[in-house]
């Protein structure tokens, strides 16, 4: 995983580009993908969003790119670079065409959307950093990358990641882009926070627009989750696993509102073959997937909840303000929050 951070002060168009406060990240399954696609899968809880080269990685059951996340008006700048720089990788794509994936969150709070703030360097710079991550331990966190301009249940969110060790040794790794929900349904390990914090400034509406529309924003916004596993799954059993990514936002809070996009994508290294070859060996199907399952849940829980914990107060545009979770409020309601037996 590796990111780009757009973040710039500049004076408002015309003049110049305005605030930027957006990115890219990028998340690569390593090698060459188009040589050697990796099986994966999708699912939508909520359509309200855009991730492109989604419906190809449901009809064929693989991803022949890494996935690239931004922000809303950027999809189509990072599209057009991710197209650029993986041909100058490999030619033969241009034998047979790519649909990057690339999908996004709204981070026009933040972020002055009247002008592109992401350029093809960005996205180079992003995908240089997830390449050059491997087999590293440091995970950056928060309002970083496409995390940089996004809100969530109340408090600045961004990039969140998790991941969980199943018992036959396979890993299951967990990316999140929060930027969804309202403040009064935050939920962390069960205890409703966002109904038991004190009155704060942060109850009145985080947006601190300028704007004269009365009352607190619409509770919108979007989760781009992505998982990945070194387990054996082929492209129907990722798509299954993708769709448990829900059952983990609903614990934190989402009820996946009208104008949300919920869009969910599971990628398997078990299963990868050389492009046009067969799998080496039978992938994992029935009662098997349960920890799969478990674990994609899981996971999505605790990467939402890295992702707030991770990111700082950011102010952008006309002085909107998304702050920082009060994490020692926070830690005293979960420790004191009484729990009941599982016995």
């Amino acid at each position: 995983m590796g990111h780009a951070t757009v973040w710039r002060d500049e004076a408002p168009p015309p003049a110049g580009r305005g605030i930027a406060r957006t990115g890219v990240t990028v998340l690569d399954p390593g090698g060459d993908v188009f040589a050697a696609p990796v099986p994966a899968g999708g699912a939508v809880l909520n359509g309200a969003g855009e991730c492109t080269g989604l419906l190809t990685a449901q009809e064929w059951g693989l991803a022949e790119t890494p996935v690239f996340l931004t922000s809303t008006m950027q999809v189509g700048r990072v599209y057009d670079a991710a197209c650029q720089l993986l041909l100058e990788e490999q030619p033969a794509i241009a034998e047979d065409v790519i649909i990057p994936i690339v999908a996004e969150c709204d981070d026009s709070f933040l972020n002055d959307t009247r002008r592109m703030q992401v350029e093809r360097g960005d996205v180079r710079d992003a995908l240089d950093a997830a390449r050059a991550s491997a087999g590293t331990p440091a995970v950056v966190e928060g309002a970083v990358g496409a995390g940089t301009g996004m809100s969530c249940l109340g408090y600045k969110g961004g990039i969140g990641t998790a991941s969980r060790v199943l018992p036959d040794g396979s890993v299951v790794g967990v990316l999140t882009l929060t930027n969804f929900g309202e403040a009064g349904r935050l939920t962390v390990a069960g205890v409703p926070a966002g109904q038991l914090f004190p009155e704060r400034d942060a109850d009145e509406p985080v947006r601190q627009s300028r704007s004269t529309a009365p009352g607190r924003p619409k509770p919108a916004g979007s989760c781009i989750v992505v998982a990945i596993t070194d387990g054996p799954l082929d492209g129907a059993a990722c798509q299954r696993a993708a769709r448990r990514a829900g059952l983990g936002l609903a614990r934190c809070g989402s009820t996946a509102h009208h104008g949300s996009g919920e869009i969910f994508l599971a990628l398997a290294t078990g299963l990868r073959a050389p492009r046009g070859a067969a799998p080496p060996q039978a992938p994992v199907t029935g009662r098997a997937l349960d920890d799969y399952f478990a674990a994609v849940a899981e996971a999505t829980e605790e990467a939402v909840i890295n992702s707030l914990l991770q990111s700082v107060t950011v102010t952008g545009r006309d002085g909107n303000t998304s702050r920082q979770i009060p994490v020692e409020e926070l830690r005293g309601l979960v420790a004191g929050y009484p729990v009941r037996s599982r016995s």
